[in-house]
């Protein structure tokens, strides 16, 4: 089993529980204004790699995955678009190690893609990106409903789910919106956690380095308390749900 992946990452500390090693695939369908790692789109891209490699890169590290209750997370661009060539992955270190698995996604996969995957996945990172398909759309190039309906395929299996929602000021930070993606998630049985993320600048290099305009060059990182009235919005959209 074969699969085409951007990087990884040996310590990784803010995908999911403990220490991880985190697994960057190429390929996404969507195109984020914001995207970090626009260097992942292109399908055709990047290293080819077997399962049984990507495994020896993990296996000198284990110790500190496993006494931090870590585990490996894969992430990319979108890992569904690969889910064969992941879920070989997870079965196999879970086989080998038992080691805790993630997934980060954006949700833009139809359900009968994924059920195998999700099969041998403890965990999914779901990035909610705008409640609002037309806002969505604008945002990412792509409408929103097959990612709710995901999101709700989730939910009816009982898959662990940590939501996460990046906060653009001027763009994810409506207050009726960031109320109804509140509802939304309340409305999921499956939700254990939610991380409201500030918007980050980090990438824009990238962009520079592949030429590309960069869509979102004025907008500022939001504050601290920016951050607080949108998780406590949020908060209050999940009580109403």
């Amino acid at each position: 089993m074969k699969g085409r992946i951007h990087s990884l990452d040996t310590f990784g500390t803010v995908d999911g529980p403990g220490i991880r090693f985190v697994l960057f695939m190429q390929g996404c369908a969507l195109q984020c204004g914001f995207c970090h790692n626009p260097d992942t789109w292109e399908t055709a891209t990047g290293r080819v790699v077997e399962v049984a490699s990507v495994l020896d890169e993990i296996e000198p590290f284990l110790p500190y995955y496993r006494s931090s209750n870590g585990g490996l997370t894969v992430t990319g661009g979108e890992p569904t678009l690969q889910a064969p060539f992941v879920a070989a992955l997870f079965r196999e270190a879970k086989k080998r190690w038992n080691l805790h698995t993630a997934l980060d996604s954006s949700g833009f996969c139809e359900p009968e893609h994924a059920g195998e995957l999700m099969d041998v996945t403890d965990l999914v990172l779901l990035d909610l990106k705008h409640i609002r398909s037309d806002k969505h759309q604008a945002l990412t190039s792509q409408p929103n409903e097959r990612i709710l309906r995901f999101a709700r395929w989730l939910s009816d299996r009982g898959q662990p789910v940590w939501i996460r929602h990046v906060l653009i000021p001027g763009v994810t930070d409506d207050a009726a919106d960031l109320l109804e993606l509140g509802r939304f998630i309340g409305s999921l049985g499956n939700v254990h956690k939610l991380e409201v993320l500030p918007y980050h600048r980090m990438g824009v290099y990238k962009w520079e380095q592949l030429g590309k305009a960069y869509p979102l060059e004025h907008v500022p990182t939001p504050s601290d308390r920016e951050l607080e009235r949108a998780k406590r919005l949020i908060d209050q959209g999940r009580e109403q749900a």
